[in-house]
C-alpha cells in the first residue's frame, strides 16, 4: 500500500475503553482507559456517559501525545443496532438514533458510535462502524428451531470471526469471498460459525445458551432438566439466566473460568478438571463437524481465534477429531482493534464499498407466520 493511513480505534466495555492508533495494519499505540465506576453511577442511561468517556479517552490520548487531528478515519466497535448485512457503515443519523436508544442492549457498547461521531465532527475524519455486533447473514433453515414461535439469531463475535477469516482467505491466496470456513471463538464465550463465501450463514447464539460450553456459559444443555430447575423455586429468572450466560460452563463445574488455572490442576492430576476440559474440546468438536455439515463438506479451513486458542493442549484436541475435514489453523487471541482500523482501510483505499444503515432489520420472522 503506497499511502499510509492512520486509524483510530475504539471498543467501550463496562467500565473501560480500549483505544489504539495504526498506520496501515501496524499498530502504534494502545490503551484500555478505566473509567471511575463511582462517577459512571449518577449517569442514569448509558448514552448520559457520553460526554465523561470522551473526557477520560482525551486525557489519556493527551498524555500518550496522539493528535486526533492527523487521523484520517475513526472506526468502533457499536451495539445496539438492528441486525443488517456485514460490511463496512458509515456513521448516520439513523446509527446514532438506534445506538442512543441502544434497544434491549444494556451495555456501554452503545456508545462507540457515538463517540466516533464526536471525533468526526470535532477533526473532520470520516466515523465508520465495522462489522458490528448486530450483523446477522443467516439462511432461513438456520433459524429454525422444533418451536414455533422460537427462532436463531446471530450472535456471535462478528468482528473477530470475519477477521481471522479474512487473514487466512489472505495466506490461501484467495478472496474471503472465495472461501468457506468454520470458525471458532474460544473466550470467556464461544461462538462458532459456518462462513459462505463470504457470509456467516450459520452460528451458534452465544447469549441465549446455545452451542458448545465455554469458559463461563453453559451452552446447549437438555430443555426438560432445565426446565425442571427453573420451576423448582430454589433460583429466580436472573439467576437461571445467569446460569446460562455468566456462570456455567467450566466456572459452574470447576469454580474458575480461568484456562491457565484449569491447567496447571490438570497437569497437577485433576481428574475432574481433566474431564470437563476435555469435554469442552470434544463439543466444540462435534459442532465443528456439525457446520461442515452446513458446508456440504466444501470447507477450506478451520479457524480457531479468541483467548482460550492460545492453549496448545485445547486445541491440539480441536485438530486431532478435525483435522480430516480441512487443515485447522490458529489465531490465539483477538484482532477486533486491527479488525476495525483494516476495515477503515479497506474503505480509504477503495478496496471495499460501504453500506447504509438503513435501520430495517433483515430479518423480524417468516411471512407466513401467524
Amino acid at each position: 500500500m503506497s499511502r499510509i493511513y492512520k486509524i483510530f480505534t475504539l471498543s467501550p466495555g463496562s467500565t473501560s475503553t480500549k483505544l489504539a492508533v495504526f498506520e496501515n495494519h501496524n499498530v502504534i499505540f494502545r490503551a484500555n482507559v478505566a473509567h471511575d465506576s463511582e462517577k459512571l453511577k449518577p449517569f442514569v442511561e448509558i448514552s448520559d456517559q457520553l460526554s465523561y468517556r470522551k473526557e477520560t479517552i482525551l486525557l489519556e490520548l493527551e498524555k500518550a501525545q496522539v493528535e486526533l487531528s492527523q487521523m484520517d478515519a475513526f472506526a468502533a466497535y457499536s451495539g445496539g443496532l438492528e441486525s443488517m448485512i456485514g460490511g463496512i457503515y458509515p456513521v448516520n443519523e439513523m446509527i446514532l438514533k438506534h445506538s442512543k436508544e441502544g434497544g434491549t442492549v444494556k451495555h456501554p457498547a452503545i456508545l462507540g458510535a457515538q463517540l466516533i461521531h464526536a471525533f468526526s465532527e470535532e477533526y473532520g475524519a470520516p466515523a465508520y462502524l465495522v462489522n458490528p455486533p448486530d450483523v446477522d447473514e443467516f439462511q432461513d433453515l438456520s433459524r429454525i428451531t422444533g418451536l414455533k414461535g422460537i427462532y436463531r439469531e446471530s450472535r456471535v463475535h462478528v468482528l473477530n470471526q470475519k477477521e481471522v477469516a479474512m487473514r487466512y482467505a489472505h495466506e490461501l491466496g484467495k478472496e474471503y469471498e472465495q472461501c468457506n470456513f468454520v470458525v471458532c471463538h474460544v473466550g470467556g464465550g464461544l461462538s462458532i460459525t459456518a462462513q459462505n463465501h463470504g457470509f456467516i450463514i450459520d452460528g451458534n447464539d452465544v447469549l441465549n445458551g446455545d452451542g458448545p460450553m465455554a469458559p463461563n456459559r453453559s451452552g446447549e444443555v437438555p430443555a426438560v432438566p432445565l426446565i425442571k430447575m427453573c420451576f423448582s423455586g430454589k433460583f429466580t429468572e436472573k439467576e437461571m439466566i445467569a446460569k446460562i450466560s455468566k456462570t456455567g460452563g467450566l466456572l459452574s463445574h470447576l469454580g474458575t473460568d480461568s484456562t491457565l488455572e484449569i491447567a496447571k490442576r490438570i497437569k497437577d492430576g485433576d481428574k475432574y478438571a481433566k474431564l470437563i476440559y476435555d469435554g469442552m474440546a470434544y463439543q466444540l468438536s462435534k459442532y465443528i463437524g456439525s457446520y461442515a455439515v452446513v458446508l456440504e463438506g466444501k470447507v477450506d479451513g478451520i479457524i480457531l481465534t479468541g483467548g482460550v486458542s492460545n492453549d496448545k493442549y485445547f486445541t491440539n484436541q480441536i485438530k486431532e477429531r478435525c483435522s480430516w475435514i480441512a487443515p485447522v489453523k490458529v489465531y490465539g487471541g483477538d484482532f477486533e482493534m486491527e479488525a476495525l482500523a483494516a476495515g477503515a482501510i479497506r474503505i480509504l483505499s477503495k478496496m471495499e464499498e460501504p453500506k447504509v444503515y438503513t435501520g430495517q432489520p433483515v430479518w423480524s420472522g417468516f411471512n407466513y407466520d401467524d
